[in-house]
């Protein structure tokens, strides 16, 4: 049996798989998020029990040795450990939104372009520059308690196995302080973030990524396990996404397009990272929008739809949602891919006293598809398109995208970063293990040709009702 763990941002997930790919069992729990006034935080110590608790359940439903476990999580954000390990304040999450007024000055005095070019990672408000760059301005005494800032899985690794080795891997340490060629943080960057007396905090860098054994608390003791890389590579390892050209949508919390790439093209503008990967050369470019799911499900709250209505309403509604629009930006931090603007926010337009609520739905599963879209031209995708994540459990939805991105979509359900993590975890420990066989899609979406010319022309006008919202968002 191999073990896979996904530490999400709202869900962490264990997942038990044979030595053919085939999975045994899945045991998930949910974690809070704490969201007030622009500062998305969470509890280091309620993630950490809830690993513990869904391995231990998963275990229990699935009795046998444990070969191997692979780790995997959220990235970005920061999360501050003392020298035993235990955290010194809860965790500032990817989608925190406090340091906008930073990047904002960034943008304007020309850092942040500085920056990508160096790194080719764009930053946001959420990610451990500027985050880093507010707590040193805001909140110092949590950066002298602190010994290492580490990135989530990070934190799970250290208290699964009893280590304290202070250690991240090349895809989390990617944004923003990576230096792609030499795999190194490059000092200038943390130096124009003002943040060189803070240099000791950030985690060495393990490449290939650490290795441990486990304590015994959710999994047997001395149980081999691998930290990294974080999900969105995790992602595309498990679904097979390892060729220059192929791409990965994942629709989940944080909609993200990925693409595997041999070219470090540093021009252009800047916006999303190139995540460094295990194989030194092979880059993945990542688009990862703030909103994907969680957009939807606002949606959804707010109508008093649930879940399981979503078909049904997507296959009464017609392409065009009645003259229905939105733009789906709806982070508390604006958007980060595939441009960056802190203070954009969602609009909806085009309602009537005739809208109905499959209206609403289908206009924000339309505006997703169309910042995906956005996501993977902007990313390069010139060959095949994976897609995973919890909007694949919604086979309208599927159809839907396939429709509006033009091209079939190879859909591979389950737990999917769970399987990369194990994947990455074999090749780590040299345990051969099939990887066409583990990450085959169960299904293949083909687009409707009349559908998706109509939404090649939508796309447009969601381009130009972008551009004006962008403007607006600046004023």
């Amino acid at each position: 049996m191999y073990v896979g763990i996904d530490v999400g941002t709202s869900m962490v997930k264990a997942a038990a798989f044979d030595d053919t790919g085939r999975e045994l069992a899945v045991r998930a729990r949910p974690v809070d998020l704490t969201i007030r006034g622009g500062f998305v935080e969470q509890d280091m110590e309620e993630v950490y029990a809830a690993v513990v608790a869904v391995l231990s359940a998963l275990t229990a439903a699935v009795p046998g040795p444990v070969e191997l476990a692979g780790l995997t999580g959220q990235g970005d954000g920061v999360w501050l450990v003392d020298g035993a390990g235990r955290p010194v304040r809860a965790a500032a999450s990817w989608m925190d939104g406090r340091a906008h007024e930073l990047v904002d000055q960034w943008l304007a005095d020309g850092t942040f372009e500085t920056v990508f070019r160096r790194t080719g990672s764009a930053m946001f408000p959420g990610c451990p520059g500027p985050l880093l760059a507010w707590l040193d301005r805001y909140e110092p005494a949590s950066l002298d308690a602190a010994t290492t800032a580490l990135y989530c899985k990070d934190m799970v690794f250290q208290r699964l196995t009893g280590t304290r080795v202070r250690a991240t891997d090349v895809s989390d340490a990617s944004m923003p302080f990576l230096d792609p060629r030499t795999r190194t943080y490059d000092n200038r960057v943390v130096e124009l973030l003002g943040l060189t007396h803070r240099r000791g905090l950030l985690a060495p860098v393990s490449d290939p990524v650490a290795t441990g054994r486990t304590r015994g608390e959710g999994l047997p003791p001395g149980t081999p396990i691998a930290d990294g890389p974080y999900d969105l590579p995790a992602c595309a390892l498990g679904a097979g996404v390892t060729a220059p050209g192929d791409g990965l949508l994942i629709v989940g919390t944080c909609l993200a397009g990925l693409v595997g790439t041999t070219d470090l093209d540093l021009t252009g503008e800047p916006a999303g990272l190139y995540i460094s990967t295990d194989r030194a050369g092979y880059w993945l470019r990542a688009m990862p929008a703030m909103v994907g799911t969680a957009a939807l499900d606002w949606v959804l709250s707010t109508t008093g739809v649930r879940h399981d209505e979503v078909d049904a309403l997507l296959a009464a509604t017609p392409p065009g949602a009645h003259g229905v629009r939105v733009l789906p930006y709806f982070a508390p931090s604006g958007e980060r891919a595939p441009f960056v603007e802190p203070r954009l926010r969602a609009e909806l337009t085009g309602v009537s006293l005739e809208s109905t609520r499959g209206d609403l739905i289908r206009a924000t599963c339309e505006g997703i598809g169309y910042a995906a879209r956005h996501c993977l031209e902007a990313a390069g995708l010139t060959g095949s398109l994976a897609v995973c994540g919890g909007g694949t459990r919604s086979p309208a939805w599927m159809r839907l995208l396939a429709d509006v991105l033009g091209r079939p979509l190879r859909v591979v359900e389950g737990e999917v970063g769970a399987r990369g993590a194990v994947l990455a975890a074999a090749e780590r420990y040299g345990v051969v293990l099939d990887a066409a066989a583990w990450t085959e899609p169960t299904a293949v979406v083909e687009p409707d040709a009349a559908r998706a010319a109509y939404y090649a022309k939508a796309y447009e006008d969601h381009l130009a009702r972008l551009t004006e919202a962008r403007e607006r968002a600046r004023h």
